[in-house]
């Protein structure tokens, strides 16, 4: 009895002293901005150009493609490895675009390199879709590449093209790109309407091989997918996200009318959101849309809507329905690893989804538990401040950002000497020192967000921690819409 008691106001005081940290600590969410969009030029592949300010990078891979005759110079590594795996880059891709379309009016001066991080990913995404009936789903063998810890400047592993085509189908990653290029068509509309243009013709022909060829690039490209970045969730889910992507962009009536046949009969969780699942991403996309009064006619019209609402019940810590968990110190989890993954994408729907709330005038109500678009906001604000350093060990999980900050992250590039500094070549098992020594790394990924602590707080900083200490595009896209948002004094 008297240990449980301990243990109650051991919590209480962690909880307290959770609170005074918070409070007590303000951030820079401008700063935390122009470093989360730095950090996607320390993952570009190919021809770097002169305006690079990650100077530490060099150029890399530059005969990619060269084994199926195309050009797949470019793109951008997805993590601490060398691969460009394509589905979860055209994620990112998407997710930066909408970041920008629904807050590139409170980046600044930062819009035009979020702009060029999107183009990076976009003119990337026009040569992997170039020939018809095919789509390059992924470049570099990833068996290889991760037998090897070496600097994507002195890669000697296979760079392996895997493609889709009407045989071996990839609708997920095919209906993913097109949802990137429909997206980035909008951000580019009123900056280059041409290249506008490009994206949107070329998102309207992937997507229609995505569904006249469904399949999943799971069997397809074998190895090169699995167990790396498996489809789990089935293709269907990015078949209407592509779609409601293109009904957002083009106004035609096939596109939404494909979202709500297809909605209607998808399965899975409507709770999940992040590279495998779009179920509420969907519903929180086109939730504006269908605000109207003359929708509600239709049932399932309102069903986006109560999914959307269901979301959010899942997510407040309030709430009588919430199915994620929170740490003591208050971050958010779900099953699986490089939880932060999910701590950005989840805190990003929230902010977008207050903001139709309030357009709409509407709270949401969890059981007897009314959330207002405000408190939406408070929710994704812990998460986005927890992630910068509001937490029990006072530490930023986002490199270069705060006083203290994760030193050994699980990157090649970063921890490797540069080829600035050191211009001999780094073979493959040449590097192994590199990864084992508790040196902190050799150059600062800066703007990197790492998978973050367990469910106890606990952070262990080594690159051979891989779940906590690699970084991805997909845990930083999600957060620079995030982190626009506040730096806008939201």
């Amino acid at each position: 009895m008297g240990g449980k008691s301990t243990k109650k106001m051991a919590v209480l005081m962690l909880l307290v002293g959770v609170t005074v940290v918070t409070a007590a600590m303000s951030h820079d969410y401008a700063d935390a901005l122009t470093k989360s969009i730095l950090f996607f030029e320390g993952q570009r592949s190919g021809k770097l150009p002169p305006n690079q300010r990650m100077n530490w990078r060099k150029d890399s891979a530059l005969r990619d493609g060269s084994d199926i005759g195309m050009n797949m110079v470019g793109g951008y590594y997805d993590a601490g490895d060398n691969v460009k795996f394509h589905f979860p880059m055209a994620f990112t891709t998407t997710l930066l675009a909408w970041s920008i379309v629904e807050f590139g009016e409170s980046m600044g001066s930062d819009l035009e390199h979020a702009l060029e991080a999107l183009r990076w990913g976009t003119d990337y995404f026009l040569k992997a879709t170039s020939k018809p009936g095919m789509v390059v789903a992924q470049v570099g063998d990833p068996i290889s590449d991760h037998t090897c810890w070496e600097r994507p400047e002195d890669m000697d592993t296979l760079r392996t093209t895997y493609v889709v085509n009407q045989t071996h189908p990839g609708s997920e990653v095919s209906a993913e790109i097109a949802a990137a290029l429909a997206a980035s068509s909008i951000v580019f509309k009123n900056k280059d309407n041409r290249y506008s243009r490009v994206l949107l013709q070329r998102a309207s022909q992937v997507f229609d091989f995505a569904n006249n060829y469904q399949g999943s690039y799971n069997e397809s490209i074998g190895r090169g997918a699995c167990p790396f970045y498996c489809d789990f969730n089935g293709y269907h889910d990015e078949l209407i996200w592509g779609a409601a992507w293109l009904s957002k962009a083009t106004q035609e009536p096939k596109y939404w009318d494909y979202v709500v046949k297809n909605m209607a009969t998808l399965g899975g969780s409507i709770f999940e959101f992040g590279w495998d699942s779009k179920h509420s991403g969907i519903n929180i996309l086109v939730s504006p849309v269908i605000s109207r009064p003359h929708f509600f006619s239709s049932n399932y019209h309102s069903s986006f809507i109560t999914n959307a609402d269901c979301f959010v019940c899942s997510l407040l810590p309030e709430s009588p329905t919430k199915s994620v968990t929170y740490s003591p110190g208050g971050l958010m989890f779900k099953p699986g690893g490089s939880n932060l993954q999910h701590a950005t994408a989840l805190s990003f729907l929230l902010i977008v989804y207050s903001r139709y709330l309030q357009a709409a005038n509407r709270s949401v109500h969890c059981g007897s538990v009314v959330a207002t678009p405000s408190r939406l906001v408070e929710v994704a604000k812990t998460q986005v401040d927890y992630i910068l350093g509001s937490n029990p060990s006072g530490l930023s999980y986002m490199v270069g950002y705060g006083l203290k900050f994760p030193q050994r992250i699980h990157h090649r590039g970063s921890s490797l000497p540069s080829i600035s500094t050191f211009h001999g070549h780094i073979g493959c098992h040449d590097g192994n020192s590199y990864l084992a020594t508790k040196m902190p790394n050799q150059n600062v990924l800066v703007g990197a967000v790492v998978g973050g602590p367990n469910n106890n707080d606990q952070f262990l900083d080594s690159r051979l921690n891989i779940s906590q200490s690699e970084p991805a595009t997909y845990l930083n896209a999600p957060l620079v819409g995030a982190l626009a948002f506040f730096k806008g004094g939201k």
